[in-house]
């Protein structure tokens, strides 16, 4: 399950693991997809914050039907993990394009001095969901008042968040760490748990009983799956950064009108996925990635008005510590606005 980094992260922490992360070249499990580079080709070494999963579809679909090498460039994925910084491995050089799971991980990098930039929102709305039960339903803020809410740790401060936004005292709700599996809502140990949507397989344990409640529909709306590059990488090589969006976002695009055969290629890719789960995932997978916004402006768009609301969220928390970012500093949509006429509209 993709994993919250939005906070404990400073600037001492990052710096000291870009020095870790120049010598992580054999550690992991690597997908390179191009068997031979020509001298001009452009190598995409994207560093993912969290394991490959189906939040990765499209890009497998892009290299598959020879979408990134119709740019010009080769493409590989270098998964992440508990043990792996993936801000510092793309802030050190050692990748050129990064994911991480959730929005704030790149505003709070940022504020730590790292330059980082969000240049497309691969999931226009994030799938983090307080899961309950049926007989002590949380549908909405309010319903936790006086319960037992399970989270990891690193989910702690969108707990906070969620509780300022919607005026609830924190002394109001108890939080319990846990760990990632669902047995603590399923043994009566909390009344809510939290987890991703699109993580099929670990949320079927819950069955017809499950009540869910999104943090989004909560009122903190992050994106998931953010896309971003270094400063350096956007002057320098901006015309394959725009290369790159051009390519993940066909791959997108074949996914949203052929699920099963964009599954098939994961598959492929990662033999360890489930394909049965996979095809139960999809379709959530896809709703995620592209909607009415996306219909008018291509898949991979976001707004300076979101962002600039998770900035002044987190800001009134005091998780800056040197500083609130700009809105500019953490994003930019020149690079959506270089690849608006090629970018699938797709609802």
């Amino acid at each position: 399950m993709p994993q919250f980094n939005s906070n404990g992260l400073s600037r001492r922490s990052l710096l000291k693991s870009m020095g870790a992360a120049a010598g992580l070249a054999g550690a992991g499990s690597l997908i390179s997809f191009t068997p031979s580079r020509a001298a001009d080709t452009y190598k995409v070494t994207m560093q993912l914050g969290w394991l490959a999963s189906n939040g990765n579809l499209g890009e497998i679909c892009a290299n598959k039907l020879g979408y990134f090498a119709e740019e010009g460039l080769e493409f590989e994925i270098i998964p992440g993990g508990p043990n792996i910084d993936g801000v510092a491995s793309v802030a050190s050089g050692r990748a050129n394009l990064g994911q991480v799971s959730s929005s704030p991980s790149l505003m709070l990098a940022r504020a730590a001095g790292i330059p980082v930039k969000c240049i497309a929102a691969g999931y226009q709305q994030h799938p983090y969901t307080y899961f309950s039960l049926k007989k002590e339903p949380i549908t909405k803020p309010e319903d936790m008042i006086g319960k037992k809410i399970g989270t990891q740790a690193t989910g702690r401060i969108l707990f906070r968040a969620l509780l300022a936004k919607n005026n609830i005292p924190e002394d109001q709700v108890e939080l319990v760490i846990i760990g990632s599996d669902m047995n603590p809502l399923m043994t009566g140990q909390v009344d809510a748990i939290t987890g991703w949507k699109t993580n099929v397989k670990a949320l079927e344990i819950l069955g017809d009983q499950r009540v869910d409640m999104t943090l989004w529909d909560a009122g903190i709306k992050l994106y998931a799956n953010p896309f971003y590059v270094t400063d350096s990488t956007l002057a320098d090589h901006g015309d394959k950064v725009d290369a790159m969006i051009r390519a993940i976002s066909r791959g997108w695009g074949f996914a949203r009108e052929n699920p099963e055969t964009a599954v098939d290629y994961l598959v492929e890719a990662y033999p360890n996925f489930d394909k049965a789960a996979e095809m139960q995932a999809v379709p959530l997978v896809l709703d995620y990635s592209f909607n009415e916004t996306t219909k008018e402006h291509g898949w991979g768009t976001m707004t300076t008005e979101n962002w600039q609301d998770q900035i002044d969220i987190y800001k009134a928390l005091d998780q800056f510590e040197g500083g609130a970012p700009t809105v500019d500093e953490v994003m930019t949509l020149s690079v959506l606005e270089a690849t608006a006429d090629t970018r699938p509209k797709l609802g």
